[in-house]
């Protein structure tokens, strides 16, 4: 979905891509080659919908309660982006050794 005409984010986007990953059309890509139908924008969909049930998970757990609207612009941050993706590769390192 593109953005609305003078949108600008307040901290800017977060991509598959600037933490160290593929860019959606890379990962739709491979789904399509796995035999899945998929697109770049549903593979961002796709991503976002994820981000935004782990922050759901991450709000419960200090107890605090947002509506759809803020998880979605908590899920879009980067820096939410990037600190999910550095705890993710902090456990990733833990497992391995």
């Amino acid at each position: 979905m593109a953005m609305p005409k003078g949108y600008k984010s307040q901290n800017g986007y977060g991509t598959s891509k600037t933490l160290g990953g593929i860019s959606y059309h890379e990962i739709a890509k491979k789904m399509n080659d796995m035999g899945f139908k998929m697109n770049h924008s549903t593979a961002r969909n796709v991503f976002v919908t994820s981000l935004i049930k782990i922050a759901n998970h991450v709000t419960k757990l200090y107890d605090i309660k947002f509506n759809e609207k803020d998880l979605k612009r908590i899920a879009i941050d980067p820096r939410f982006q990037e600190a999910i993706a550095a705890l993710i590769k902090e456990y990733n390192n833990v497992n391995e050794n």
